[in-house]
């Protein structure tokens, strides 16, 4: 696979998707990147917004297994790995195989399992495999896993641990969609669900083809460093309890690279990390009681780390510096992108 043909087919799935997932092209495409560079998404979100709907329809765009896991106080781990039972036939115990044996992995409401149950998912999520009883089952490739929290009634609900938080490449929000979208919403689903016609439009041989091929797009030194620059202000926030972690700038640069690749380019840019800050940074980082009665906000930490750590010179941004930006010796990646309109998260290119 070359960059063009990543392109092509990173923006036809996520055409594909937008057919039935009105009014949120920059979620289907945060979506896309996560699939692309082998991470999981947490939807925090009120219920209703189309959570469900996005992880069908990227399943069905790419010809993948899905499967969906509601949660509840009373879950065991068994139910989402899968556990031992006894054939009446042989009398010997067979392992039957849980949901987590899929390609897309819906779990609604994973704040509502217990810590014993939402641990069962660590191993599948960093590893790729499940264990039981002493024996290493590995997982379907690809596997990513869309998990959904509310965030509004909390009542009987067991907040994820930072280390699990962790494991999520994205956090991102779907929000209520514009009256615009949400009538194409209710005339699309009038008598059924308009995903349940939703047909493939790649396979999920090509989507593994697409993670290997980003994760060779170059990666400039520069570029590196002001991503750990980035990562390493965070923890020298007054403001946070916790910063971010080696963690957060690993999955910084595979989601780079993907947008990267999605721009149909072979090299990152500064601006390709920046538009990445929030839904990578935004989870992995904790604010102190202090800051929280304040009223600081994670946004305003962010902005100021994107303010106080800057981007390395005469590394192009996502339209190149112009040769009149050259001339004028505007080098500086944020002085050149101020001459240009800036595009959302893995926008194709015009």
């Amino acid at each position: 696979m070359n960059g063009k043909q990543f392109s092509n087919v990173f923006d036809r799935t996520c055409d594909n998707v937008n057919t039935v997932i009105h009014g949120k092209e920059d979620v289907v495409r945060l979506a896309m990147i996560a699939i692309c560079a082998n991470g999981h998404v947490l939807f925090e979100d009120v219920p209703g917004v189309g959570k469900s709907m996005l992880a069908r329809a990227l399943a069905q765009s790419m010809q993948a297994e899905t499967a969906r896991v509601q949660c509840t106080p009373d879950m065991l781990p068994g139910d989402i790995t899968g556990s031992s039972i006894i054939e009446t036939k042989t009398m010997q115990f067979t392992f039957r195989r849980g949901p987590v044996f899929t390609n897309i992995l819906l779990v609604d409401e994973i704040n509502r399992a217990t810590p014993k149950t939402q641990s069962a998912l660590l191993e599948s999520m960093a590893e790729r495999n499940v264990t039981v009883e002493g024996t290493t089952h590995p997982l379907p490739n690809p596997f990513l896993v869309l998990a959904t929290q509310n965030p509004v009634e909390l009542a009987g609900t067991f907040p994820l641990p930072e280390a699990q938080l962790d494991r999520f490449l994205l956090k991102l929000q779907m929000g209520y969609p514009s009256i615009e979208a949400e009538r194409l919403v209710v005339t699309g689903n009038a008598s059924s669900l308009e995903v349940e016609g939703l047909g493939a439009v790649t396979s999920t041989s090509e989507i593994l083809e697409m993670q290997q091929y980003s994760a060779s797009v170059e990666l400039p030194a520069p570029v590196l460093t002001y991503i750990l620059e980035v990562v390493a202000a965070t923890r020298d926030e007054a403001a946070l309890l916790l910063g971010a972690s080696p963690r957060a700038s690993i999955s910084l640069a595979r989601a780079a690279k993907v947008v990267a690749a999605a721009d149909g380019r072979e090299t990152v840019y500064p601006d390709d990390v920046q538009a990445l800050l929030r839904p990578i940074l935004g989870h992995r980082m904790l604010l102190t009681p202090d800051a929280v009665l304040r009223g600081v906000t994670i946004d305003d930490v962010l902005e100021r780390v994107a303010a106080r750590v800057k981007p390395p010179l005469g590394i192009s941004t996502g339209g190149g510096i112009s040769p009149s930006a050259e001339a004028n010796g505007e080098t500086d990646s944020t002085t050149a992108r101020s001459r240009r309109q800036r595009r959302p998260v893995g926008a194709r290119r015009n």
